[in-house]
């Protein structure tokens, strides 16, 4: 994926190599071929284009449309006479092509819009006409689909620029995938997403869009001291639920042997659903070496009492899996910070995975601002820890020190429910004890596709619009399998 500089970059550099008006043409065709394809019966097509290139891309698109047959109108929210140069002869082709072409916003029926109102350049919320443009495309019921991004998108954040922002059902990113098609409102904005890259081959991305992990073969000679032991830390009074959850999760992944040990000295240290999971009292007691060599996760329900537990643990624990308590406890005191700090200079690999609530409280920030630009806020985060940070919610983002961010393409709102947090980090914790030596960013970018991967199986097998934690778990075990 490239930002919307480095999309400029990679934009100037094709056009240098290239006739005037060659890179236009092939995008314009690109979009006509996709609606063609994608809405085979549409008769009716209306492209609304605006002042900038991305409005030549649709004028190109309607001259293409028109001579297959479509009954084509052009709605051009822009000053002829101030359009670029390409986009100017775009407009003069297709009004030689017999191309309907008007200034009107109506509500007029269409089969299919394609919006090319505004591009990369966009950075302020969509004014006048363009504005109303997008809120008459909302009024109409005709699948949109959108010209490289949706109008009124921030390219690089998937933030709104304003109350108005189109909301496609098909995207055609031109040249490059922009990372705000993939993260915070861009996914719902976008739609599905396709890519031409007109034959341009982009260098230097700012970001990579995930893809599965490698499977990995069990050789035969392995038996469960081969595969790593995991600890759950967590489970305070009345939250044990998700102590036990992470520990199920684990389990699922792989990890050869899984012990959970619950702040609430009173619960049940037994789970009938899962007898193999194993308790243990105050393991972050334990002696250093044990500490050493288990891949812990710590924070699942854990309350206030997880506190004390984050001293010996911050300090010891090789592979560290901080989620939701144990964040928070971090948040809120400042003393425990240094530890976490420290723990990269020391060899010792940290993976924290908060919601945008906890990462806000982290950052001393609120959540409103990290979702208004979640790859800078991962990075923040990641900058000032020194540990990798999966930063959930819409295209969850991954992101560490040195490293290129990720953004997760898998996943739903059916993981909008209580505790499915939970088994993603018991599930990372899984995958990390069988690859004691693997980075926990990569760590975490399998995990994240693989969680969000159950979820989207589930909503394509019929299942219902909220996932309960414990179901995904087996979700889970069963994408492992397709």
């Amino acid at each position: 994926m490239h930002d919307a500089d480095a999309s400029r970059a990679v934009e100037q550099a094709a056009l240098k190599r290239h006739p005037p008006h060659a890179l236009m043409a092939r995008a314009g065709f690109a979009v006509a071929r996709l609606a063609l394809a994608w809405v085979p019966h549409a008769r009716a097509v209306r492209v609304w284009a605006g002042p900038g290139n991305n409005g030549g891309d649709g004028l190109v698109a309607a001259r293409h449309l028109h001579l297959a047959g479509k009954h084509v109108r052009v709605t051009l929210l822009a000053d002829p006479a101030r359009l670029p140069a390409d986009a100017v002869r775009a407009l003069g082709d297709a009004q030689a092509a017999g191309v309907a072409i008007d200034s009107a916003i109506d509500e007029a029926d269409a089969d299919l819009m394609i919006d090319a109102l505004l591009g990369i350049g966009a950075r302020r919320a969509p004014q006048d006409a363009i504005a109303a443009a997008i809120d008459a495309m909302a009024a109409l019921r005709a699948p949109v689909l959108a010209v490289d991004l949706p109008s009124g998108l921030n390219p690089d954040t998937g933030a709104l620029l304003g109350h108005a922002a189109v909301r496609a059902e098909a995207t055609l990113a031109l040249l490059t995938i922009k990372p705000g098609c993939c993260t915070g409102h861009g996914r719902d904005q976008t739609g599905e997403l396709w890519l031409d890259t007109l034959g341009v081959t982009a260098d230097a991305p700012t970001a990579w869009l995930s893809g599965p992990p490698e499977h990995r073969p069990r050789p035969h000679a392995a038996h469960k001291g081969s595969f790593g032991d995991v600890a759950v830390v967590g489970g305070a009074a009345g939250m044990v639920g998700a102590a036990w959850l992470a520990a199920r999760a684990a389990l699922a992944a792989g990890a050869g042997r899984v012990y959970c040990s619950l702040l609430d000295e009173r619960a049940v240290t037994f789970d009938p659903v899962r007898p193999e999971l194993m308790a243990r009292t105050a393991w972050w007691r334990a002696a250093p070496a044990l500490l050493a060599q288990t891949t812990v996760v710590c924070g699942c329900g854990g309350g206030e009492a997880v506190r004390a537990t984050l001293p010996p643990l911050l300090s010891q624990a090789a592979r560290l899996v901080l989620d939701a308590d144990a964040l928070n406890a971090l948040a809120g005191d400042p003393a425990l910070l240094p530890l976490l700090r420290s723990r990269q200079a020391r060899g010792l690999a940290t993976l924290l995975t908060p919601h945008p609530l906890e990462a806000a409280r982290l950052l001393h920030a609120d959540s409103a601002q990290v979702q208004g630009d979640r790859l800078a806020a991962a990075r923040q985060l990641a900058a000032e820890t020194g540990a990798a940070v999966l930063l959930k919610g819409s295209g969850s983002v991954v992101v560490a020190p040195g490293r290129l961010p990720h953004v997760n393409p898998t996943g739903n709102a059916a993981l909008a429910s209580a505790g499915t947090g939970d088994v993603l980090a018991g599930w990372a914790a899984g995958l990390w004890a069988q690859q004691p030596q693997a980075q926990a960013f990569d760590v975490a970018v399998a995990a994240a596709w693989q969680h969000g991967r159950a979820a989207d199986l589930h909503v394509a097998s019929g299942g219902a619009d909220a996932l309960r934690a414990a179901d995904l778990i087996e979700a889970l075990v069963r994408q492992a399998t397709r």
